[in-house]
This record gives C-alpha cells, structure tokens and sequence, in this order.
C-alpha cells in the first residue's frame, strides 16, 4: 500500500522512520527501596519519510505538498507502518524538496510529520460560583487603593534626599582621606 498523505499518493517512498515516546514518572516513596513508575500515556508520534518523485507532473506534486505545508492544517497520512499506531491525522512540521540532476523532472522530498491530536475542549464551569467574579473584582478594587497609597510614599521620600546626598560626599571625601593616609 502506498502511503497517502490526505489526498496525495507519496511516490516511491525509501524509508520512513518513526520517532515515539512514552511519558514515564518515577516516583520514589519515603522508606523504601526502588520507585514506581506512573505511565502518562504518549507524546506525539513523529514521522520522518523520504521518496523521489519522476515525471512529467513531478513539479505539481511537489508545489502540492508545499501547499499542503503552507496550509499548517491536520491531514489525514496513511500508511502501513503506522496502521496499528491508530495515527489518524498529522502535521506537516517541515517540508523539504530538492530537483535531482541527471534526469528531468525527478525531485526528491523529505517530509516530516508531527501526530495531531485534539485538544480537549474545557470543562464545564457552570457549577461555579455566580459571585467569584464579584469577589475578584473586589480584591482588584483593594489592590488599586493601595496602589495610590505607594505612590504618596514615594514622594514622601523626596525630603530625605538633600541629606542622604550630603552625607553621601562626606562618606565619599571621608574614604579618600583615610586612603591618603596609608
């Protein structure tokens, strides 16, 4: 079976390589030996194939692809290597193509996909509290109040700046005497 890329056969395909990983947690309880592991299911599956296209329409199959690409749309990739995976649709995460000397119209590509899952919808937050909104408005109300509040002690603070500034020399023509000295 020919792998099929939404509605794309892909020509000559010369390998396709899977990358997949499983999410593991290593929990280690107090007071005993070894740990346990908690299986977090899977990260997405990866797939990175690579063919050759010959032929009068092998520059239309490739500007498809690159379309395809462009578009950043899950579609639908069927093949038999991943037919036990249940991978229903992918990505396409990067698209590469080049034209072959020697022949005309032979180019080879290089696709690499990403798994497409999708994302779970929010759950219902209808059970909520009506008056949550109520009570974090009120808490922003506070914070501004104290907001106004800093700025009145900031500028409280313009007093102490001619002194600090004076003693601030003194310190300064103090240490250049002491290092005189020595």
């Amino acid at each position: 079976m020919q792998p099929m890329l939404d509605d794309i056969e892909l020509p000559q395909v010369q390998e396709i390589t899977t990358y997949d990983r499983r999410m593991l947690a290593e929990h280690k309880p107090p007071g005993m030996d070894g740990s346990l592991l908690q299986n977090l299911g899977r990260r997405p599956v990866h797939l990175a194939l690579w063919g050759v296209k010959t032929g009068p329409d092998a520059l239309d199959f490739v500007e498809q692809l690159e379309q395809k690409h462009r578009a950043a749309k899950p579609v639908p990739f069927v093949a038999d290597i991943v037919a036990d995976a249940e991978i229903e649709q992918m990505i396409i995460d990067d698209l590469q193509w080049q034209e072959l000397a020697g022949k005309p119209d032979r180019y080879s590509y290089v696709i690499t996909l990403r798994e497409y899952i999708e994302p779970v919808e929010p759950e219902d937050s209808s059970f909520l509290e009506a008056g949550i909104l109520d009570d974090a408005d009120g808490l922003m109300d506070d914070l501004l109040g104290g907001l106004d509040i800093g700025l009145d002690f900031a500028t409280g603070l313009e007093r102490f700046v001619t002194p600090l500034t004076d003693l601030l020399g003194r310190l300064q023509q103090f240490n250049q005497t002491i290092g005189g000295n020595n």
